[in-house]
């Protein structure tokens, strides 16, 4: 009801005359409490105060002024209390239990990545997990049923060495090992799912999945089983990345590449001992010989070839300063000579292939030959296009060796030092320190070393210790990628990738992978089931092996490995079966699986249903060439197909500069502390909102800065959509929607149109949130709340709003629109800021009391809301507006009568929907101007006043479809209205300055 000053407002009105017209005017966004009523400015926030004795006080009260309990702000502690009082009293921990029982048509599956459990939860947690429970909660709300198990990586090296500390594991038992880095994996566990919990990601955490249980361990081994029987996985004596640091072979997405690496390069000679046969009468008389360059100088006493390349081109030279004659490639003579700093005279100049038969002699193990040998991998960038070959230390030498029956010597011992097969000078040296200097001072001492300089290149590092490794050959298991390639390839052109560009990554990092190394010598992980005969050493697997040990780690987990005796290991039925001797014959082995090919089984262990494919994966880029590499080779070994029907790869989240977060930088931001604080004013409570918008808005595809401004941004974009929802719930203060509600037919037809913008912005973010692109999201959203609300449509209805009667058309059209744009956009911003629109669901009509909002569905619009003709009268019209307040530059539009001129057309019949009358100061057209009249005719006036301002413009119509086009032109007057102000509404529409308007006089006499 309205208030009044029954006494003082009855006087007033006998003063003024009686003709009863309705306007839209300007005014003050005014906010009332239970308790007292204060303007606030339009978007802002700052109170006005009336003078009590003026004559706006005197009919302030008779204003309908919008009332909420929505606090237009929320910060520190309160706001930390209200998304947790969010959390427990909307019921997000059983949210993910609910919409699984709910029934639903189709269903959703995001395949969790496993995170490592090796440490805190970090921001790059929180970009991951977040992004996946926008989608997740997306889905959830428009009707599908979601799939998402959240789980964690829980074997491997760093969980084992963070476990044991300073410890080693020296002295301990593989089970003691185990317990304490089970225990260590628990502990980081509970805090990573903490945070996660806090941050509003939907899962139910009491059912998760973790690579360290039994009957996951089982469901991997069942993968490991069909690909060895399918004779895809092999053991075999190769060269493999080696850590000598943590003493375990590394797989290819084990490793980081420093690009500062120093390493000591060297030019080293191997003399020619037999010419190949076919330049022996070119080259002429002298000692030649081969020009060789490496930065892994330790790798000089493993040679067995030097190898070329056979269809380029090679020369014979003679350098200047000592005339030593030297074989190199002819097109790296030059950048040789400025290296070796002298003159090089060509002296004979043949192809590579012309190069067969030759034999060196090897410069620091005497009466040692090798051979000069044909090779594809040389290359001419760097160098002298002549390639040492170390077949123990190299995968391209290792192709070479197997190639021509090489012979592959190990030099190196599991520490990274020297055996005795590299002779007592180098026995027990390490290759990466002091063995490589005494190499090196070898070839000084035999006359070999040429050049010695430092190289910085990239060089492959343990991801585990950040130390260097070194390429060795040992006896492995390996996986045989190679003849899994092209299926790979073919099940990925099925797959959708976003970006697109990480395509190509994929289908290189597949290329560059001929073997997966997939055995480690460790004791935190699943037990390769293989057994090795005493006496033999020949391995015992085989699928009734493997399938028995798989059921006994479903029931027991994978410690019984290493618990149970041999005979229940290898009982006598399997024995039978396997054609074996008695168990006491065999030992266990020792090696455990790779930890990518632990989670890369992740979809047979938890995608329910055994030909299941997820909808999607969604990881940063740098399982590129892990989880989505492995995971993909597993799949299309044993179901031919891709685990994933779409893969979405993000960046990394890096520090405000754009650099790697580091914890010696100081640089880290730590997400616990962007929602509780941190212990100065820099960095206040931002609370979990606040981090999803930032993961939201970001451009997830590049590198995702994050830091004060970032985060202060964030922050400040959400108090505006709070304002924006405050004056939206404001508004609707005792609406009944049930009751009160207006039909779209009915409403006015700006209210009508704000219903057909609400559509196409639903229709926008929810293609977006199917892209994954919640950045999107954002830039609709702001620009639907700034643009089309702020700017526009709440500048027009608010004296509508609060100067109308109570019950009108008019308004109740108004707050029907207004209901359906705060519900819309409400539950368009739910996947991101879920604690935000779920407070304001608690505030808003329409609903019982017990509902929350992701309980009750996606945004609700209706094909009713587009109806041809009505978007181009209201835009038609906005276009005339344009025109007419670029007129008036700075002036107040509310103070001009204006008249606009049409010829008779389609443009004429659309402004006479918004205007009936040939003049008026309360229509529709009246309201969208916000002037104080409107006049609509064919033609400008003849007899203006000088004071009038003229302008002109042309609208294109285009209705159905383009099927009728017309280019209309207009003409427009704005003349200062003779009309005075009035003293409620503030619109100039008064006879006089003391004198209610028509209609605030009508709307007072009701209230009477």
């Amino acid at each position: 009801m309205l208030l009044y000053r029954v006494l003082t407002v009855s006087q007033t009105l006998t003063r003024c005359a009686r003709r009863s017209y309705r306007g839209g005017g300007l005014y003050r966004s005014l906010f009332c409490s239970s308790s007292r009523c204060h303007g606030v400015s339009p978007g802002e926030g700052s109170p006005q105060t009336a003078d009590p004795g003026s004559v706006q006080a005197l009919y302030r009260d008779t204003v309908l002024l919008p009332r909420t309990e929505f606090p237009m702000k929320l910060t520190g502690q309160k706001l930390l209390d209200k998304e947790v009082e969010i959390q427990q009293k909307c019921g997000f921990a059983d949210l993910y239990t609910w919409q699984r029982e709910r029934k639903a048509k189709k269903e959703f599956c995001l395949h969790d990545g496993p995170p490592y459990a090796n440490g805190d939860p970090h921001v790059g947690h929180a970009l991951n997990k977040i992004l996946k429970d926008i989608r997740n909660r997306f889905e959830m709300l428009r009707g599908r049923q979601v799939h998402y198990i959240p789980g964690w990586d829980c074997h491997g090296l760093p969980i084992e060495l963070k476990a044991l500390g300073e410890l080693g594991a020296m002295d301990l038992s593989p089970l003691q090992i185990r317990h304490k880095a089970r225990q260590f994996a628990e502990g980081a566990i509970a805090r990573q799912k903490a945070a996660f919990q806090r941050w509003g990601v939907m899962a139910d955490w009491g059912q998760c999945y973790y690579t360290y249980d039994g009957p996951y361990e089982a469901a991997q081994l069942k993968v490991f089983q069909e690909m060895h029987n399918k004779g895809l996985i092999y053991q075999d004596y190769k060269p493999v990345f080696w850590s000598p640091s943590s003493r375990t072979a590394l797989a290819e997405a084990e490793l980081e590449y420093n690009p500062e690496h120093v390493s000591r390069a060297i030019y080293a000679t191997f003399p020619l001992v037999t010419l190949p046969p076919k330049i022996a009468s070119k080259a002429g008389q002298g000692y030649i010989s081969v020009l060789v360059w490496t930065t892994q100088p330790w790798t000089i006493p493993a040679n067995e070839a030097v190898c070329y390349m056979p269809n380029a081109q090679y020369s014979v030279v003679r350098r200047k300063a000592d005339s030593q004659l030297l074989l190199m490639a002819t097109e790296r003579s030059v950048s040789m000579a400025a290296v070796l700093g002298t003159e090089l005279e060509s002296v004979a100049t043949f192809t590579g292939s012309e190069l067969e038969g030759g034999i060196c002699r090897h410069p620091t193990i005497p009466n040692k030959e090798v051979p000069l040998l044909p090779a594809n991998h040389v290359t001419m960038t760097k160098g002298t296009g002549l390639v040492h070959t170390a077949p123990a230390h190299g995968m391209e030498d290792y192709s070479v060796a197997s190639q021509f029956k090489l012979p592959v010597e190990c030099m190196v011992d599991e520490e990274g030092k020297f055996t005795e097969l590299a002779g007592p000078q180098l026995h027990h040296l390490s290759v990466l320190k002091e063995g490589n200097e005494k190499v090196i001072c070898m070839l000084r001492e035999c006359g070999a070393l040429v050049k010695e300089e430092n190289c910085v290149h990239s060089y492959p590092y343990d991801w585990r210790t950040k130390q260097p490794v070194v390429i060795r050959p040992s006896k492995q298991w390996f996986i045989n990628t190679g003849s899994l390639k092209d299926k790979a390839k073919e099940a990925l052109q099925k797959v959708r990738v976003l970006p697109e560009s990480a395509r190509s990554s994929l289908l290189t990092m597949l290329d560059r992978r001929t073997y997966w190394c997939i055995s480690r010598q460790r004791s935190w992980g699943v037990p390769i089931p293989v057994f090795y005969h005493k006496e033999t050493g020949e391995a015992l697997i085989n699928k009734h092996t493997v399938s028995h040990i798989a059921t006994l780690i479903k029931g027991e987990g994978s410690n019984c490995w290493w618990e149970l005796p041999i005979d229940t290991l290898l009982p006598a039925d399997v024995l039978k079966k396997s054609k074996a001797g008695p168990a006491t014959d065999y030992v266990r082995g020792e090696d455990v699986l790779d930890i990518w090919f632990d989670s890369g089984a992740s979809w047979a262990a938890v995608l329910e249903e055994a030909d299941s494919r997820a909808d999607t994966y969604v990881e940063g880029k740098d399982q590129i060439g892990g989880w989505f590499q492995s995971s993909l080779l597993t799949s299309v070994a044993v179901r031919n197909k891709a685990p994933y029907k779409s893969l979405v790869v993000h960046g990394f989240a890096v520090s405000e500069k754009g650099e790697k977060m580091s914890k010696s930088v100081g640089n880290v931001v730590d997400p616990d502390t962007v929602i509780n604080g941190g212990k100065d004013a820099s960095m206040p409570a931002y609370g979990a909102d606040v981090l999803r918008w930032w993961v939201a808005e970001s451009n997830i595809f590049t590198e995702v800065q994050i830091g004060p401004s970032a985060l202060n941004s964030a922050r400040d974009n959400i108090n505006k959509l709070r304002n924006t929802l405050r004056f939206l719930l404001g508004n609707l203060h005792g609406f009944d929607l049930q009751t009160q509600a207006v039909d779209p037919k009915e409403m006015l037809y700006i209210d009508q149109y704000m219903l057909h913008l609400l559509r196409e912005y639903s229709m926008k973010v929810t293609d977006a949130y199917s892209e994954f692109d919640a950045g999107r999201v954002i830039r609709l959203l702001q620009a639907f709340m700034t643009g089309d609300l702020s700017s526009f449509y709440f500048s027009i209805i608010k004296d509508r709003l609060y100067c109308d009667p109570e019950d009108s058309l008019g308004r109740r059209s108004c707050q029907t629109a207004l209901e359906e744009i705060l519900d819309g956009v409400t539950r368009s911003i739910a996947p991101i800021l879920p604690h935000l629109a779920e407070e304001v669901y608690t505030h808003a009509p329409g609903h019982d009391k017990e509902e929350t909002l992701f309980r009750s569905g996606w945004i609700k619009s209706s094909s009713v809301w587009r109806r041809p003709g009505l978007e181009e009268a209201v835009e038609g019209a906005c276009a005339i507006r344009d025109s007419f307040l670029s007129s008036i530059p700075g002036k107040n539009a509310a103070q001009y009568d204006l008249t606009i001129a049409i010829e008779p057309g389609l443009l004429f019949e659309l402004m006479e929907s918004l205007q009936e009358e040939p003049s008026s100061t309360s229509s529709q057209l009246a309201e969208l101007m916000m002037a104080a009249r409107v006049n609509l005719s064919s033609e400008v006036p003849r007899d203006l006043p000088p004071d009038a301002l003229l302008s002109h413009g042309t609208f294109l119509i285009n209705l159905e479809g383009g099927v009728i086009r017309e280019e209309s032109s207009y003409n427009i007057a704005a003349v200062p209205t003779s009309a005075n102000r009035c003293p409620r509404c503030r619109r100039y529409t008064a006879e006089s300055a003391d004198c209610l308007c028509p209609r605030c006089q009508t709307v007072i006499s009701q209230a009477q």
